[in-house]
């Protein structure tokens, strides 16, 4: 499936705002604001940023291997991964607020974006079994 077709697909849009929002969050909660260098920092909260950051770039790479995968297997094993990326970002989110994160409204917001995005992704991946 060609990129331009993928932009017309609910979830893989859906996921391309996930990706920003993920961005936004891990820029304002991490203490290095070089999003590329998160992966170097000690801190918690720098590396829990890198990992939403990591999981959210992925979910729409997994997206258009799914869309372009002719052998099902394949498909089920990235299927198995988005689903995967979710429950963990969910999962940072927790960590976020459990390493001191107190505007907890924008870690918030993370999750209803998630929530919104898994919407999406139930409907899309029926049809993709």
């Amino acid at each position: 499936m060609s990129h331009k077709n993928l932009k017309n697909i609910p979830v893989y849009r859906k996921a391309l705002e996930l990706c920003r929002m993920s961005r936004e969050i891990a820029s304002y909660v991490s203490f290095n604001k070089d999003l590329l260098r998160l992966y170097e920092s000690n801190s918690l909260r720098d590396i829990i940023a890198n990992s939403i950051l990591t999981d959210a770039i992925l979910i729409p790479q997994k997206i258009a291997l799914v869309e372009s995968s002719r052998s099902t297997s394949e498909r089920l094993q990235n299927l198995s991964f988005i689903n995967i990326m979710i429950r963990n970002i969910n999962s940072y989110c927790l960590g976020l607020e459990k390493d001191g994160v107190k505007e907890t409204e924008y870690i918030n917001l993370l999750r209803s974006e998630l929530k919104s995005f898994r919407k999406y992704y139930r409907k899309w991946k029926v049809s993709h079994r």
